[in-house]
Protein backbone atom coordinates (compact mmCIF):
# COMPACT_ATOMS: atom_id res chain seq x y z
CA UNK A 1 0.00 0.00 0.00
CA UNK A 2 1.36 3.14 -1.04
CA UNK A 3 1.12 7.07 0.86
CA UNK A 4 -2.55 9.17 0.46
CA UNK A 5 -0.78 12.63 0.65
CA UNK A 6 -3.11 15.50 2.28
CA UNK A 7 -2.04 18.89 0.96
CA UNK A 8 -3.15 21.78 3.83
CA UNK A 9 -2.80 25.15 1.62
CA UNK A 10 -3.38 24.59 -2.45
CA UNK A 11 -1.72 28.08 -3.55
CA UNK A 12 1.48 27.87 -5.22
CA UNK A 13 3.79 25.44 -3.14
CA UNK A 14 0.81 23.42 -2.52
CA UNK A 15 0.14 23.34 -6.35
CA UNK A 16 3.52 22.68 -7.37
CA UNK A 17 3.72 19.88 -4.87
CA UNK A 18 0.19 18.36 -5.43
CA UNK A 19 1.08 18.07 -8.89
CA UNK A 20 4.29 16.89 -8.62
CA UNK A 21 4.13 14.63 -6.23
CA UNK A 22 1.18 12.67 -7.34
CA UNK A 23 3.34 10.86 -10.35
CA UNK A 24 5.87 9.93 -7.85
CA UNK A 25 7.01 5.72 -6.72
CA UNK A 26 4.98 5.20 -3.86
CA UNK A 27 2.10 7.39 -3.55
CA UNK A 28 -1.23 6.39 -4.16
CA UNK A 29 -3.42 9.64 -4.33
CA UNK A 30 -2.58 13.31 -2.69
CA UNK A 31 -5.73 14.97 -1.69
CA UNK A 32 -6.22 18.59 -0.69
CA UNK A 33 -8.33 21.23 1.67
CA UNK A 34 -7.61 25.09 1.07
CA UNK A 35 -10.07 27.79 1.96
CA UNK A 36 -10.50 28.94 -1.74
CA UNK A 37 -12.11 25.88 -2.86
CA UNK A 38 -15.23 27.16 -1.42
CA UNK A 39 -15.67 28.75 -4.87
CA UNK A 40 -15.68 26.44 -6.80
CA UNK A 41 -12.80 27.93 -9.46
CA UNK A 42 -9.43 26.51 -6.96
CA UNK A 43 -11.25 22.98 -6.57
CA UNK A 44 -11.45 22.17 -10.07
CA UNK A 45 -8.03 24.10 -10.76
CA UNK A 46 -6.90 20.87 -8.14
CA UNK A 47 -9.12 18.47 -9.86
CA UNK A 48 -7.30 19.69 -13.42
CA UNK A 49 -4.02 18.63 -11.53
CA UNK A 50 -4.97 15.17 -10.61
CA UNK A 51 -5.24 16.29 -6.70
CA UNK A 52 -8.72 15.61 -5.17
CA UNK A 53 -10.13 18.40 -3.29
CA UNK A 54 -11.58 17.84 -0.06
CA UNK A 55 -14.07 19.64 1.97
CA UNK A 56 -12.37 20.76 5.17
CA UNK A 57 -10.03 19.65 7.40
CA UNK A 58 -11.61 16.73 9.18
CA UNK A 59 -12.28 14.91 5.63
CA UNK A 60 -8.60 15.93 4.77
CA UNK A 61 -7.31 14.39 7.59
CA UNK A 62 -9.75 11.16 7.27
CA UNK A 63 -7.93 10.17 4.59
CA UNK A 64 -4.23 11.52 4.59
CA UNK A 65 -1.39 9.23 5.92
CA UNK A 66 1.03 12.14 5.32
CA UNK A 67 0.14 16.01 5.61
CA UNK A 68 2.01 18.78 4.52
CA UNK A 69 1.02 22.23 5.58
CA UNK A 70 2.09 24.61 2.68
CA UNK A 71 0.28 27.85 4.01
CA UNK A 72 0.58 31.77 4.57
CA UNK A 73 2.99 32.11 8.01
CA UNK A 74 0.56 33.81 10.02
CA UNK A 75 -2.08 30.45 9.54
CA UNK A 76 1.20 28.32 10.42
CA UNK A 77 -0.01 27.72 14.08
CA UNK A 78 -3.64 27.68 13.43
CA UNK A 79 -3.73 25.25 10.71
CA UNK A 80 -1.92 22.65 13.15
CA UNK A 81 -3.86 23.36 15.77
CA UNK A 82 -7.02 22.37 13.66
CA UNK A 83 -5.05 18.95 12.04
CA UNK A 84 -4.81 18.48 15.82
CA UNK A 85 -8.21 18.11 16.16
CA UNK A 86 -8.95 15.91 13.27
CA UNK A 87 -5.72 13.83 12.74
CA UNK A 88 -5.79 10.46 13.14
CA UNK A 89 -2.56 8.96 15.38
CA UNK A 90 0.14 7.89 13.30
CA UNK A 91 -0.17 10.59 10.46
CA UNK A 92 2.86 12.52 9.63
CA UNK A 93 2.93 15.81 9.40
CA UNK A 94 5.47 18.20 6.87
CA UNK A 95 5.56 21.96 7.86
CA UNK A 96 6.76 23.89 5.29
CA UNK A 97 5.59 27.53 6.37
CA UNK A 98 7.55 30.04 7.04
CA UNK A 99 7.44 30.37 10.70
CA UNK A 100 9.41 31.30 14.29
CA UNK A 101 10.85 28.82 15.73
CA UNK A 102 8.58 29.67 19.03
CA UNK A 103 5.94 28.94 16.15
CA UNK A 104 6.99 25.51 15.01
CA UNK A 105 7.81 24.42 18.91
CA UNK A 106 3.92 25.29 19.37
CA UNK A 107 2.87 23.15 16.52
CA UNK A 108 4.75 20.43 17.14
CA UNK A 109 3.69 20.09 21.26
CA UNK A 110 -0.01 20.21 19.88
CA UNK A 111 0.29 17.46 17.11
CA UNK A 112 2.75 15.34 19.14
CA UNK A 113 0.52 15.39 21.94
CA UNK A 114 -2.40 13.68 20.03
CA UNK A 115 0.21 11.12 18.21
CA UNK A 116 1.12 12.53 14.68
CA UNK A 117 4.71 12.77 14.04
CA UNK A 118 5.37 16.07 13.77
CA UNK A 119 8.62 17.65 11.31
CA UNK A 120 9.37 21.30 10.71
CA UNK A 121 10.99 22.34 7.08
CA UNK A 122 13.15 25.48 6.08
CA UNK A 123 12.43 26.21 2.55
CA UNK A 124 15.79 27.17 1.30
CA UNK A 125 14.84 29.20 -1.47
CA UNK A 126 12.19 29.84 -4.11
CA UNK A 127 9.92 26.73 -4.70
CA UNK A 128 9.51 27.63 -8.71
CA UNK A 129 12.82 27.26 -10.05
CA UNK A 130 12.86 23.61 -8.09
CA UNK A 131 9.66 22.30 -8.01
CA UNK A 132 9.97 19.16 -5.24
CA UNK A 133 13.80 19.30 -6.18
CA UNK A 134 13.78 22.61 -3.54
CA UNK A 135 16.55 22.44 -0.86
CA UNK A 136 14.44 21.32 2.30
CA UNK A 137 15.98 21.39 5.68
CA UNK A 138 14.29 19.38 8.39
CA UNK A 139 15.04 19.32 12.19
CA UNK A 140 12.51 17.44 14.76
CA UNK A 141 12.32 14.45 16.73
CA UNK A 142 11.05 12.10 13.29
CA UNK A 143 12.86 13.72 10.64
CA UNK A 144 15.12 11.48 9.77
CA UNK A 145 12.56 9.37 8.98
CA UNK A 146 10.72 11.74 7.11
CA UNK A 147 13.84 12.57 4.89
CA UNK A 148 14.09 8.66 3.62
CA UNK A 149 10.64 9.45 2.55
CA UNK A 150 11.06 12.78 0.77
CA UNK A 151 14.67 11.38 -1.02
CA UNK A 152 12.57 8.26 -2.41
CA UNK A 153 10.68 10.75 -4.11
CA UNK A 154 13.75 12.67 -5.33
CA UNK A 155 12.97 15.56 -2.98
CA UNK A 156 16.43 17.50 -1.98
CA UNK A 157 15.95 16.80 2.10
CA UNK A 158 18.44 16.74 4.61
CA UNK A 159 18.40 16.55 8.57
CA UNK A 160 19.97 19.57 10.51
CA UNK A 161 18.78 18.67 14.14
CA UNK A 162 16.69 16.30 15.97
CA UNK A 163 15.30 20.04 18.13
CA UNK A 164 12.41 21.74 16.78
CA UNK A 165 13.12 24.83 15.85
CA UNK A 166 16.45 24.65 14.37
CA UNK A 167 15.19 24.05 10.80
CA UNK A 168 12.97 27.84 10.98
CA UNK A 169 15.97 29.28 12.74
CA UNK A 170 18.05 28.77 9.82
CA UNK A 171 15.29 29.58 7.16
CA UNK A 172 13.75 32.94 9.16
CA UNK A 173 17.86 34.11 9.94
CA UNK A 174 18.65 34.23 6.25
CA UNK A 175 14.87 35.60 5.42
CA UNK A 176 15.92 39.05 7.24
CA UNK A 177 19.13 39.31 4.91
CA UNK A 178 17.12 37.97 1.58
CA UNK A 179 13.91 39.97 2.17
CA UNK A 180 15.86 42.78 3.84
CA UNK A 181 18.02 43.17 0.14
CA UNK A 182 14.61 43.21 -1.84
CA UNK A 183 13.40 46.05 0.90
CA UNK A 184 16.64 47.81 0.25
CA UNK A 185 16.46 47.42 -3.33
CA UNK A 186 13.20 48.90 -3.59
CA UNK A 187 14.20 51.35 -1.44
CA UNK A 188 17.33 52.74 -2.74
CA UNK A 189 16.75 51.97 -6.49
CA UNK A 190 13.74 54.04 -6.91
CA UNK A 191 15.41 57.62 -4.25
CA UNK A 192 18.26 56.99 -7.24
CA UNK A 193 15.58 57.07 -9.87
CA UNK A 194 13.87 60.22 -8.15
CA UNK A 195 17.42 62.12 -7.85
CA UNK A 196 18.25 61.05 -11.46
CA UNK A 197 21.74 59.64 -10.05
CA UNK A 198 20.73 55.74 -10.76
CA UNK A 199 23.25 55.56 -13.54
CA UNK A 200 25.86 56.37 -10.71
CA UNK A 201 24.42 54.32 -8.11
CA UNK A 202 24.61 50.53 -9.69
CA UNK A 203 28.03 51.03 -11.58
CA UNK A 204 28.89 51.59 -7.79
CA UNK A 205 27.56 48.50 -6.59
CA UNK A 206 28.19 46.56 -9.31
CA UNK A 207 32.42 47.74 -8.45
CA UNK A 208 32.02 46.60 -4.82
CA UNK A 209 30.07 43.45 -6.04
CA UNK A 210 30.87 42.05 -9.22
CA UNK A 211 29.23 38.97 -9.00
CA UNK A 212 25.49 40.33 -8.84
CA UNK A 213 23.93 41.95 -12.12
CA UNK A 214 22.42 44.63 -10.05
CA UNK A 215 19.91 45.86 -12.88
CA UNK A 216 18.74 42.62 -13.61
CA UNK A 217 18.25 41.13 -9.66
CA UNK A 218 17.14 44.55 -9.14
CA UNK A 219 14.27 44.14 -11.47
CA UNK A 220 14.10 40.62 -10.01
CA UNK A 221 13.28 41.77 -6.31
CA UNK A 222 10.91 44.27 -7.45
CA UNK A 223 8.78 42.00 -9.22
CA UNK A 224 8.60 39.21 -6.42
CA UNK A 225 7.86 41.91 -3.78
CA UNK A 226 5.48 43.15 -5.80
CA UNK A 227 4.00 39.49 -6.70
CA UNK A 228 3.96 38.44 -3.48
CA UNK A 229 4.86 40.72 -0.79
CA UNK A 230 1.49 39.79 1.34
CA UNK A 231 3.10 36.94 1.99
CA UNK A 232 7.08 37.77 2.10
CA UNK A 233 5.72 40.20 4.78
CA UNK A 234 3.94 37.87 6.75
CA UNK A 235 6.85 35.74 6.70
CA UNK A 236 9.29 39.02 7.85
CA UNK A 237 6.97 39.19 10.94
CA UNK A 238 7.87 35.97 11.70
CA UNK A 239 11.44 36.36 11.62
CA UNK A 240 11.03 39.34 13.61
CA UNK A 241 9.70 37.29 15.79
CA UNK A 242 12.41 34.75 15.77
CA UNK A 243 14.60 37.45 16.30
CA UNK A 244 12.70 38.71 19.79
CA UNK A 245 12.53 35.42 20.69
CA UNK A 246 16.52 35.51 20.79
CA UNK A 247 16.02 38.55 23.06
CA UNK A 248 17.02 41.01 20.67
CA UNK A 249 14.71 43.90 18.98
CA UNK A 250 14.18 43.27 15.73
CA UNK A 251 14.24 46.63 14.11
CA UNK A 252 15.67 45.55 10.88
CA UNK A 253 13.23 43.04 10.24
CA UNK A 254 10.07 44.85 11.32
CA UNK A 255 11.24 47.78 9.03
CA UNK A 256 11.77 44.95 6.41
CA UNK A 257 7.93 43.44 7.24
CA UNK A 258 6.52 46.65 6.82
CA UNK A 259 8.47 47.78 3.22
CA UNK A 260 7.11 44.31 2.32
CA UNK A 261 3.67 44.81 3.51
CA UNK A 262 3.70 48.35 1.61
CA UNK A 263 4.44 47.58 -1.56
CA UNK A 264 2.07 44.31 -1.18
CA UNK A 265 -0.89 46.43 -0.28
CA UNK A 266 0.00 48.83 -3.56
CA UNK A 267 0.23 46.35 -5.62
CA UNK A 268 -3.26 45.22 -4.36
CA UNK A 269 -4.26 48.52 -5.23
CA UNK A 270 -3.57 48.15 -8.38
CA UNK A 271 -0.08 50.87 -8.64
CA UNK A 272 1.80 48.09 -10.69
CA UNK A 273 -1.23 46.59 -12.93
CA UNK A 274 0.11 45.92 -16.31
CA UNK A 275 3.73 45.82 -14.96
CA UNK A 276 5.13 42.30 -15.38
CA UNK A 277 8.17 40.14 -14.42
CA UNK A 278 10.20 40.65 -17.62
CA UNK A 279 9.79 44.65 -16.99
CA UNK A 280 12.91 46.35 -15.78
CA UNK A 281 12.78 47.98 -12.48
CA UNK A 282 12.46 51.51 -13.33
CA UNK A 283 8.83 50.75 -14.80
CA UNK A 284 7.99 49.60 -11.31
CA UNK A 285 10.06 52.29 -9.43
CA UNK A 286 8.38 54.79 -11.77
CA UNK A 287 4.75 53.72 -10.56
CA UNK A 288 6.00 54.35 -7.03
CA UNK A 289 7.76 57.83 -7.52
CA UNK A 290 3.90 58.82 -10.10
CA UNK A 291 2.47 57.97 -6.40
CA UNK A 292 3.90 59.68 -4.27
CA UNK A 293 3.83 62.55 -6.47
CA UNK A 294 0.09 62.43 -6.42
CA UNK A 295 0.16 62.43 -2.77
CA UNK A 296 2.02 65.34 -2.38
CA UNK A 297 0.03 67.07 -4.94
CA UNK A 298 -2.97 66.10 -2.66
CA UNK A 299 -1.55 67.09 0.33
CA UNK A 300 -0.66 70.63 -0.95
CA UNK A 301 -4.18 71.36 -2.32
Amino acid sequence: MGITLGLIGYGEVGGIFGRQLRVQSGVDAVVAWDLRFADGQHAAAARADGVVPMDGMAALCARADLLISAVTASSTLTVAQEAARHARAGTRYLDLNSASPGTKMQAAAGLQAVGVAYVEAGVMTSVPPYGIRVPLLLSGLHAAAMADTLQAWGMDASVVSERYGVASAIKMSRSVMIKGLEALVIESYTTARHYGVEEHVLPTLQETFPQIDWAQQGSYFFSRVVQHGKRRAEEMFEAAATVREAGIEPLMASAIAHKQAGVAQQAKAGLFDGVGPKDPWQVYADRLLAQAKEKEQGCAR
